[in-house]
């Protein structure tokens, strides 16, 4: 039967809450109940908040990676276009390095001179020359690593007997020139480089 009066609630409120003080025994059993039902109140906030779900990400939480292109050297503007990719999803994005064009510069008359004097020698050759011979004339015009080359070179087999006319710069930088010395057989494009020890020839090839 429902109770209906405030006086009968009071009186069931008071024999609940006097109940764990009848006895030690009725103490220890409402203890008991609390602990237990702490702990499961416990385990089961977690899962609950678990199956909530992750928060939805924001703006903050993203990072947009932006790759800008555009076209050169077609004779109109190009447009860039702009790519967000997710640092967790898509790949990271390229990088493109500018290639750096060393400034031209006028020719050292230095650099000249030892072009000059390296095909000098270098056409200077006969039958029965020794090759350290030749070497050695070439050698204080060259770098080591290309004395090195030259080595292997029989001197009979240079297809010049002279230099035929003035030398011509194709290419100066501040540490290097492309140097062509015409001769009786092929146009030569001399390679010369600075060195610790000056200008020296580090190469060279037929123009023709």
């Amino acid at each position: 039967m429902p109770i209906r009066t405030h006086r009968g609630r009071a009186a069931v409120y008071r024999r609940l809450w006097g109940w764990p003080l009848r006895s030690p025994k009725h103490l220890i059993m409402a203890l008991v109940l609390v602990v237990a039902l702490v702990s499961a109140i416990g385990t089961l906030l977690p899962e609950i908040s678990s199956r909530g779900g992750a928060a939805p990400r924001t703006d903050r939480d993203s990072v947009d990676y932006t790759v800008e292109t555009g076209s050169e050297g077609s004779g109109s503007e190009g447009s860039g276009e702009s790519t967000g990719r997710d640092e967790l999803g898509g790949a990271p994005p390229t990088i493109s390095v500018p290639t750096v064009t060393a400034k031209s510069t006028a020719p050292d008359p230095a650099g000249i001179d030892v072009a000059r004097s390296w095909v000098t020698n270098w056409v200077r050759h006969s039958t029965g020359q020794e090759r350290q011979q030749w070497l050695d004339r070439l050698r204080p015009h060259t770098t080591p690593e290309f004395i090195g080359v030259l080595e292997t070179v029989e001197p009979a087999n240079v297809p010049a007997t002279e230099l035929t006319g003035e030398l011509r710069t194709q290419q100066s930088t501040k540490n290097s020139m492309r140097v062509l010395a015409p001769t009786d057989g092929p146009t030569l494009r001399l390679h010369v480089v600075r060195a610790e020890q000056g200008w020296r020839v580090a190469g060279y090839d037929r123009v023709d």
